[in-house]
């Protein structure tokens, strides 16, 4: 049955025009009136029709998509994998950051420590959480939670979902560019396992930050980038309106990330994109995510972080 509440994108009005008919047509049916086969027959249509749309996606419908609001969130993810979650608070040397989550629990029966940026689904949400766009105490109570697992042998789940780093006055002046390269660092040092996940939006040094890690997986529909496509388009021809072009040039998708070798997993979403099935979504992604922690737990600790280094170094050389 098609959600009565479902935001669709633009590029979606012939499935929702699909999907309004059978809404129509099921409260006909439900007055009496003798219409399944028909009902039947839209539904079928609605089908292909959003099957063959999301198979042709362009860069920047992705990105549309990728931002979708009712696109399931790291609070989601968490909710819906780890149990005995205990969210931990502050950097030590500030304040607390709301857009940047962290804590430890279990995943399937074993200890991690959880990473993740939250934007919110509620307009009051969103704004305690900045839009998922960290200040500098956010990378730092990452890094004070990486140092930690890292300290009792946890491996480090990072949930990545950001526009980019928070570019306020404030952040820049509690220092958001060193945060964010500590945060990096502290990814890079890590004896233990780090799986990152992109769920979203990864947007420049503010996913990277906490992306860092031994296997980079990425949603089918996520979008992956050093800049928006509206900030590029604003920089290179100082225009915001060119942001499809931007996208299509900048490489951000999943498929294009993979074959450059960025990303290590494409995990493919439900007919629609993740909003349309969350709760398939977020199963998926564990499947993956203890896949990837299978793969890295034959290594030792020095193997470990050998093995992320030498990832990134290959990256730089192959499309310096």
């Amino acid at each position: 049955m098609a959600d009565p509440i479902r935001s669709y994108l633009d590029f979606e009005k012939p499935v929702a025009e699909l999907d309004s008919k059978i809404d129509e047509l099921r409260t006909l049916a439900a007055g009496g009136s003798d219409i399944g086969e028909e009902i039947s027959r839209i539904e079928d249509k609605a089908k292909i029709a959003l099957h063959d749309l999301y198979a042709n996606l362009t860069p920047w419908q992705k990105t549309q998509v990728a931002r979708h609001p009712q696109r399931p969130h790291c609070v989601d993810y968490i909710a819906g994998l780890i149990t005995e979650f205990t969210p931990l608070a502050g950097d030590r040397k500030f304040s607390d950051d709301d857009a940047m989550i962290g804590g430890f629990g279990r995943f399937r029966g074993e200890s991690v420590c959880i990473l993740g940026q939250e934007k919110g689904s509620t307009t009051e949400s969103r704004l305690k959480h900045n839009f998922g766009m960290a200040r500098p105490e956010g990378y730092r109570k990452a890094v004070r939670l990486m140092e930690m697992a890292d300290r009792f042998g946890i491996p480090v789940l990072s949930l990545v979902d950001t526009a980019g780093a928070y570019p306020g006055i404030g952040a820049e002046e509690r220092g958001q560019a060193e945060a964010i390269a500590r945060s990096t660092e502290a990814c890079l040092n890590l004896t233990v396992p780090n799986v990152a996940v992109i769920l979203g939006e990864g947007g420049s040094g503010g996913a990277i930050a906490i992306a860092t890690a031994n296997r980079v997986l990425m949603l089918e529909h996520a979008v992956y980038s050093v800049i928006s496509p509206e900030g590029a388009a604003s920089i290179l021809w100082r225009d915001a309106t060119k942001a499809q072009e931007a996208a299509t040039n900048l490489k951000i998708t999943a498929q294009d990330l993979a074959r450059f070798g960025i990303i290590d997993t494409i995990l493919k979403e439900p007919p629609g994109g993740a909003h349309r099935d969350s709760a398939d979504m977020i199963a998926r992604t564990g499947d993956a995510i203890a896949q990837s922690l299978r793969d890295l737990g034959s290594l030792d600790p020095v193997a470990i972080r050998t093995q992320r280094r030498q990832k990134f170094l290959d990256i730089g050389r192959r499309l310096g």
